[in-house]
Formats: structure tokens, C-alpha cells, sequence
């Protein structure tokens, strides 16, 4: 009876110790198959064949936005679809300001929900093109796309594909669109970043208190040497009563102020986007500060009117003309007038008037305008202009009329007598009063032989 009972407790450890053995290997391989598996991408994944496209500007995006961990993972769960914009509209057709927001480190975000709005957790063909909306990748509020159209016709929201199927692989599909699809957050983010840049970028400064007599500051402070002018280029360039500040602040901008820099960066990009005013745009930007000082102006309530000379006129510039310091200013002030003129009221002005001058931040020089041909010619002489592109840009506070010649003023123009070769003459010694009072009569100039 003893042998039984010590042979049962054998076989009862013995069956205790393979059940504890069966539990701890199906616990094991419950905790290994309980882990998250990220399925290794091979070479045949789509993201592989995304990152070695010709979508190169787009899969450059994917790399700075740091989302192939997440594409990783949602290749190894599902197929999924691309809708690639083609490299000419994010390097040239997006807005700069746009893209350089999305670059910036601190919109990290932004530039991710940018990119997976481009990809749908679905595999969708152009034989089996579902009209209807997909959700997307990006988790945001309203994250997805409308897909419709037929064969040679298809659309993603508001972008055309232009290549169905360009990429196939077993994991997903490529197409190519035309354009980049942006979530309304993106731009929303985006427009409150730019509202608060244009804030901030003029200060709220009070005006300095100029005296209406002499056009000068009331208590002018000490300046250092090498320190910008107290009072605005135009307030000292052009003092007289009719030419006194602006009353009172203008509602242009979000302080109640004319918002200058902001409309001299419109007309300018105007210019450039008109063409053939380049030279212009360049003088004022990169060879002068007149792009600030014009800003300054308009932010402090002045209007002007800005006779632009063509790429063709300044091209017949002499370097003799540019080369001295602050010829580049000066010929620049004679064509900024400190009235604001139109085509029509300058034409209406030279009609009515005959002729009209106008007052320049180049005092005290004036130019003059008439009529002739129809138009409007400036200038005087040879040195003349007419207004051949009117209205280049108008806003209320800055007028860009068009010109086909290059003005200078009346005094500069007129050309210096050459100085002709005159032989050498030897002084005579002059003689005294009673001497010529003594040859002029006849009797002198028998009697002396000096008078001959």
C-alpha cells in the first residue's frame, strides 16, 4: 500500500510539473504573438518604389517630414494609395511663403497632415475608380477626399490625375495628380502665422512732432554719427506747406495704420509679374533702400505716384550716369511724384491745362507733362517719355505709371559748349589812355610809329 501511494505521487509531480512546463510555452507564445510585428519592407514595397521615383520632390518631403516609420506600418496592415502631385507644383507652383511655412521645424505637423492627406488606407485602381469620398491618412478634421470622374477623366477633389497607375507594386499604387491638396487646417494654420508675421512686422512707433512752419522736428535730439535721418527721407527732401503731414493715421492695417512696406512689396512684385520692368525692381530692392523709404511714406499717410521707366529705357543708361554715389537715388526721386495721378487725370489735366508740372522728391526740380500724339509726354527736348503702359498698379496710396524713357531735369540735360582749339596769341602791352586818345587822331599816326 505504501508502494502505491509513493508511486501516485510520482506520477502526480510528474504530471504537476509537464502541465506547469505546457503553460509557460503557450504563455510565451501568447506574449510573442500579443507584440506588435512591423513587417519588414522589401524592395518591392511601395514605399521603396515611391522613395526611387520621379516624384522626387515629394518623396523629399516624406524624408524632412520623418513619416516612413509611419508608412511602414500602415504598408504592413494594408495596401494604400498615393496621389503624388508632380514635382512642378511643389517646387514651382506652390506658394513660396506656403512651402517655406511647411519647412520651418515648428510646423513639423503641419507638413505631415499635408502629406498623408495624399494617402487613402485602400488600394484604388483606375479600372475599379470608386466615385465616392475615401478617408485618408492624416486623423484630422475633415480628412477626406473626393474621388470621382471616369477613364481619361479622373479627379481627386479639385486635382486631375495625370497619370493613372503610374506605379504598381503589391502593396499599393501611385497616380499622379497636377496639383497638391491641402486640408483646411494646413491653411488655417498657415493664414494665422502670416496674420500674426504682418502684425508684428510694424512697430506701433508715434510719429515725430514736426513744427508746420519750418517743417522741422520741434526738439530735434541728438543724433551719432552714422545713424539713420530723424525725420523720413520725403519729410526732408520736401519741405513746404503743401507737402505737411498726413492729419491723422489711416485704417489700412490692424493698428489703424497704413500698412507702406506691405503695399511697395505688391507694386514691386506688380512690376516683376507685368514684365519688362525688372531693372526697375532691381534698383529699387537690391541698389537702393527706396523700397523702405517709399514704405515709410505710405505708413505715414503720403501718397505717391511712380513714373517707371521700361527695361529698354534704363538699359540706355551710361555707366558715367550710375557710377556716382547716389546717381542711382537721384534719378529715381525725379520720377517719384508726391501726388497720386492716374492715366486718366494726368490726360485730363495736360487737356484742360496745356501744360503741367509736377512737384518730385528731387527738389526743386519739376517735371513736366503734356499732351502730344493722344498721350502723355514727360520731359522736355530730346529727354522726353511718354505713358505707354497706364495703371500698372493703383491702390489708393501708390500709382505706377509706365514710361518708355528715362527723365532728367532741364539743368542736366543741356550739353556744355565744347571748347574749340584757339591758337596762342601773345599778349600786346596795352597802352595808356593819352596814347590811344593820340593815335586815333590822324596826326598820331603819322608822328608815331608806336601807333602802328
Amino acid at each position: 500500500m505504501d508502494f502505491q501511494i509513493y508511486g501516485i505521487t510520482n506520477l502526480f509531480l510528474l504530471s504537476i510539473v509537464l502541465f506547469c512546463c505546457v503553460c509557460s510555452t503557450a504563455f510565451v507564445q501568447e506574449n510573442a504573438n500579443s507584440k506588435p510585428q512591423v513587417a519588414a519592407v522589401n524592395s518591392n514595397s511601395i514605399l521603396v518604389a515611391l522613395l526611387d521615383s520621379h516624384y522626387t520632390e515629394l518623396s523629399e518631403l516624406v524624408e524632412k517630414a520623418l513619416l516612413l516609420q509611419k508608412l511602414e506600418e500602415a504598408v504592413s496592415k494594408h495596401n494604400i494609395t498615393i496621389f503624388a502631385p508632380k514635382n512642378e507644383a511643389l517646387e514651382r507652383d506652390l506658394d513660396p511663403e506656403f512651402k517655406r511655412f511647411l519647412l520651418e521645424p515648428g510646423n513639423l505637423k503641419s507638413l505631415q497632415n499635408l502629406l498623408l492627406f495624399h494617402m487613402i488606407p485602400t488600394r484604388i485602381v483606375s479600372s475599379h475608380w470608386p466615385a465616392r469620398v475615401h478617408s485618408t491618412l492624416y486623423s484630422g478634421d475633415e480628412n477626406v477626399v473626393r474621388i470621382s470622374g471616369k477613364k481619361k477623366d479622373l479627379m481627386v477633389s479639385s486635382a486631375k490625375v495625370i497619370k493613372e497607375d503610374d506605379i504598381v507594386k503589391p502593396d499599393g499604387v501611385i497616380h499622379g495628380i497636377e496639383r497638391v491638396l491641402i486640408p483646411k487646417s494646413v491653411q488655417q494654420d498657415f493664414n494665422v502665422r502670416r496674420s500674426l508675421r504682418s502684425i508684428s512686422a510694424v512697430l506701433p512707433e508715434g510719429a515725430p512732432e514736426v513744427d508746420p512752419r519750418t517743417h522741422r522736428l520741434k526738439k530735434p535730439a541728438p543724433v551719432p554719427a552714422g545713424a539713420p535721418p530723424v525725420l523720413p527721407v520725403y519729410d526732408a527732401l520736401a519741405p513746404g506747406p503743401s507737402l505737411a503731414p498726413a492729419p491723422a493715421p489711416g485704417p489700412g492695417g490692424p493698428h489703424h495704420h497704413f500698412d507702406g512696406e506691405s503695399q511697395v512689396k505688391d507694386f514691386i512684385q506688380t512690376l516683376l509679374h507685368y514684365g519688362g520692368y525688372n531693372e526697375l525692381a532691381d534698383i529699387l530692392v537690391n541698389l537702393t533702400s527706396l523700397a523702405t523709404e517709399m514704405g515709410r511714406l505710405v505708413s505715414e499717410g503720403y501718397v505717391l505716384t511712380v513714373l517707371a521707366p521700361n527695361d529698354e529705357a534704363m538699359a540706355k543708361l551710361t555707366t558715367d550716369q550710375l557710377s556716382e554715389p547716389g546717381a542711382p537715388e537721384q534719378i529715381m526721386y525725379y520720377h517719384l511724384i508726391p501726388e497720386y495721378q492716374t492715366e486718366e487725370s494726368m490726360y485730363n489735366s495736360v487737356r484742360r491745362f496745356g501744360k503741367v508740372k509736377y512737384d518730385t522728391l528731387r527738389l526743386p526740380h519739376k517735371v513736366v507733362a503734356e499732351e502730344a500724339d493722344g498721350s502723355v509726354k514727360f520731359g522736355q527736348g530730346e529727354v522726353s517719355a511718354y505713358l505707354f503702359d497706364p495703371d500698372i498698379y493703383t491702390d489708393g496710396r501708390i500709382s505706377v505709371q509706365g514710361i518708355d524713357g528715362v527723365l532728367f531735369p532741364i539743368e542736366e540735360i543741356k550739353v556744355a559748349p565744347v571748347a574749340a582749339t584757339v591758337a596762342k596769341v601773345v599778349a600786346k602791352p596795352r597802352r595808356g589812355k593819352l596814347m590811344e586818345v593820340v593815335c586815333g587822331t590822324r596826326m598820331g599816326s603819322f608822328a608815331f610809329a608806336s601807333c602802328h
